[in-house]
């Protein structure tokens, strides 16, 4: 996708935008004209804003899944939430209890709901014994949550099953709301993801230190290895050194297609998809490509998800046998 709106985007440029200076490449002691600067730090800063929130998912991920497997105390709730927020989430919990509570009419749980929960999760299939399990699962959550007054406040041997019955709770509303068969309506359906929002809130968070360390992370990283992304993109995937057009017209589908797979939770690569479009900006200048750098970077993008897989594989073997 990349390729091809990196290479139509030239070719569009090209016949909208007839500046003869935009289509050349740079020269060595001479700066380009200030609105080819201006436009080449707003494609610049698209890509690197786009980059650092994909790539920065990741490290914060990393981290956090560290924090919670090592100090699940500490990190496994957001304790840091304000009390105006606990006392929302009570309120968000008693509206999806009551509604959970009238589509479960009829049907009595006794003992442990969290099986029959469970297992509509596991199946996504609604049984008599769905309604009524989740209604209790929700009330347990709030009573848990009222019994300590805040996240704050759980102690550390309870603080590993709520969070437990959070996410439960959390997936089961999720496949709720998608299920066909939920019988909800539209203002139904609001309440209980209003109530899902509260459960994210409550174990899907991340820390304000956390969010700056990845962030400082990703700059010293850029800071330290930038010259050699830099020769790599714009001197040696094409057979001719890149143009100011060929690069912002890369970045811009870049910057966007990042943004676009950020925000509906799509697995991208920044350098697949930049790498691509200079490619394509190449190919569709008729500059020509380096098919050696090409061939290269097509075996690191095929190799890459295997490799990884082994060599994670042969470290938990080896953690596992030795530790």
């Amino acid at each position: 996708m990349g390729f091809v709106a990196s290479a139509l985007l030239l070719l569009a440029m090209k016949a909208l935008i007839r500046q003869p200076e935009l289509y050349r490449s740079p020269e060595t002691d001479k700066p380009p004209a200030w609105w080819i600067r201006g436009l080449l730090i707003f494609t610049c800063t698209g890509v690197s804003f786009a980059h650092g929130s994909n790539d920065g998912q990741k490290g914060m991920g990393l981290i956090m899944l560290i924090l919670i497997g090592t100090v699940p105390t500490a990190y496994a709730l957001n304790r840091a939430m304000p009390e105006s927020q606990i006392v929302q989430f009570s309120a968000n919990s008693a509206a999806a209890s009551k509604i959970v509570e009238e589509k479960a009419a009829g049907y009595n749980i006794l003992g442990n709901p969290r099986p029959a929960v469970m297992e509509y999760v596991a199946h996504h299939k609604i049984n008599e014994g769905t309604y009524p399990s989740l209604a209790i699962l929700i009330k347990d959550i709030d009573n848990q949550v009222k019994q300590y007054g805040s996240f704050a406040k759980i102690p550390a041997e309870a603080v590993g099953n709520t969070r437990n019955d959070m996410y439960l709770a959390d997936e089961a509303l999720r496949n709720l709301m998608k299920d066909k068969d939920n019988e909800l309506t539209k203002e139904e359906v609001g309440t209980l993801n209003a109530y899902k929002q509260s459960l994210d809130a409550s174990t899907k968070f991340i820390p304000t230190w956390v969010k700056v360390a990845v962030a400082i992370a990703l700059g010293l990283g850029t800071m330290i290895g930038w010259k050699r992304i830099v020769i790599t993109v714009g001197e040696k995937i094409g057979k001719t050194h890149l143009t100011y057009g060929q690069g912002a017209a890369a970045e811009l589908v870049a910057a966007g297609t990042i943004a676009a797979a950020d925000m509906y939770g799509l697995p991208v690569s920044t350098t697949h998809v930049l790498s691509s479009g200079v490619a394509a900006t190449m190919a569709a200048n008729g500059s020509g490509l380096q098919l050696s750098t090409i061939r290269n970077i097509a075996m690191a993008w095929i190799l890459t998800l295997p490799a990884a897989m082994v060599l994670s594989g042969f470290l938990y073997i080896l953690f596992l046998n030795r530790f």
